[in-house]
């Protein structure tokens, strides 16, 4: 059965974790950089943009720039630029210079990407590997897209938007989000990285490689994601994978359960 079957393969996973059976971490590939003006912006106006559902946002003229116009009726949201102020200083030899300082800052408007429309972008021309699984996404609704490697994430699931980015082209990045979106289903989450959803996200992704027979299978990848969080909760490993085993058996029932025929209109 397919239930007794998740079963083993994480407990499985789970007595690897526990040997210390595991390769060396390797690198993570990712999708090319592309030259996005958020990519520069501060952590701060970055959060904002990734709340607004979006991982390019820009002004009106910075889209016209490259060939692209805001939508009608389109929302702009704001992000925060310094207000840099002149003044004049006498230096140690006495005489004046001119220097700036921060006197606060001015909200600026821009749009997403996805309320702009005209010539296509760099990052647009990326295309999705045929990923194992990608049904499930798109059964749920789930709009699943590759993104620059230049925003600091490999891959990132949104409740709100019901979207899943990627910015890495790995297997295991995209099970890890679909994870996040099965947990979603099971039991709304709680916004920002939390331990036990980051755990139940990366085990459940630990066994999706192993149950699609991913050929290069990275535990120790895993595990070294796992340790972080349950670290920073004052968990040991393996004790914090226990603690969740219940919830993740039930992400990879969900994901691995069989399609629900659509009823049939007459």
């Amino acid at each position: 059965m397919l239930h007794e079957k998740v079963h083993q393969t994480l407990e499985g996973v789970l007595e690897r974790f526990k040997s210390g059976d595991l390769p060396e971490t390797i690198a993570l590939a990712v999708y090319p950089t592309f030259n996005i003006p958020c990519s520069n912006w501060s952590l701060l106006n970055r959060f904002v943009t990734i709340l607004s559902g979006t991982e390019d946002a820009r002004g009106f003229r910075q889209w016209k720039e490259v060939g692209r116009y805001v939508k009608k009726g389109a929302k702009a949201f704001c992000i925060l630029a310094p207000k840099m102020k002149k003044s004049k200083k006498e230096n140690e030899e006495g005489q004046e210079e001119e220097r700036y300082y921060l006197a606060g800052f001015l909200g600026v408007a821009v749009f997403r990407v996805e309320d702009t429309e005209g010539d296509p972008l760099d990052y647009e021309q990326l295309e999705l590997p045929s990923l194992p699984l990608l049904e499930v996404a798109e059964a749920w609704g789930i709009n699943t897209r590759p993104v620059s490697g230049g925003f600091g994430f490999y891959g990132r699931f949104s409740p709100d938007w019901n979207s899943i980015c990627l910015a890495s082209p790995e297997e295991s990045i995209f099970f890890h989000e679909l994870s996040h979106a099965a947990h979603h289903k099971v039991k709304p989450l709680v916004g920002g990285q939390h331990w036990n959803q980051e755990i139940v996200a990366e085990l459940s992704a630990a066994v999706l490689c192993q149950l699609v027979g991913k050929k290069q299978e990275n535990p120790a990848q895993h595990y070294r994601y796992i340790e972080r969080y349950a670290r920073t909760a004052g968990r040991d490993p393996i004790k914090a994978c226990l603690e969740v085993f219940s919830e993740t058996e039930k992400v990879l029932n969900l994901i691995l359960a069989p399609a629900k025929p659509q009823p049939v209109s007459v």
